[in-house]
């Protein structure tokens, strides 16, 4: 008999009512998602956050008293194990990089259908980051480009060069399946080296693996 997943519990912060109640509405009715509150800031969102415990976070960007970004920042603080994705109007290159060097982990367009709106969250929950294809296509434009001396060989240090393959494939958006399939490896394997790879680095997730390769030059 198979397990029902677990239920994701979602906190939908935005500063226009008719938005975040709409989000609200629609999440309620999707299975496997709990929306258990709502802010109108990210000060509120914060607070809220220690309160309730979510699973992921929907953030808008722009909000007055603490904006999207500047929460992020605090949660990593304060509530740790909750996922924060940002979901926004605005895909300016400077607030995506931001909010992922904040620790958020994903930036979706709010134009997004409600399904896969609903995915994103489960796959949030699951520790997988979504970016929005728009968003994905100009991230690695937008990063600041790395000092001509940088190569793999000197900013990988304590890096094997079957590693510095993996980080690398990693920051262009590849899954693990892909990235086993492309250096015949198995997803076990795979999976071991990139845990190695965040710990030797000290970093958090793929995503901040993605922008600390993209700064050392491995792209």
């Amino acid at each position: 008999m198979s397990q029902e997943p677990a239920t994701v519990r979602v906190l939908v912060v935005d500063d226009q009512q008719l938005i975040r109640d709409g989000i609200a509405a629609l999440l309620s009715i999707r299975p496997g998602i709990t929306v258990v509150g709502t802010a109108v800031n990210g000060r509120e969102a914060v607070a809220k956050a220690v309160e309730l415990r979510p699973d992921v976070v929907l953030m808008d960007v722009r909000m007055p008293e603490l904006d999207g970004v500047a929460a992020v920042a605090v949660l990593r603080d304060r509530a740790p194990k909750c996922r924060v994705v940002m979901l926004t109007t605005f895909d300016d290159e400077e607030y995506v990089v931001r909010a992922l060097r904040a620790g958020a982990g994903g930036y979706l367009l709010k134009d997004l259908p409600a399904e896969e709106l609903a995915h994103a969250i489960r796959l949030a929950h699951a520790g997988i980051t979504q970016l929005d294809a728009s968003v994905a296509g100009r991230l690695a434009a937008a990063l600041p480009a790395p000092a001509p001396a940088a190569g793999p060989s000197a900013v990988a240090t304590g890096l094997s060069p079957r590693e510095i393959d993996i980080l690398r494939l990693v920051a262009r958006g590849r899954t693990n399946r892909e990235i086993a399939a492309q250096l015949y490896l198995s997803e076990g394997t795979v999976k071991n080296h990139i845990s190695r790879i965040l710990t030797r680095l000290a970093l958090r997730d793929r995503t901040q693996a993605a922008l600390h390769a993209r700064d050392l030059g491995l792209l």
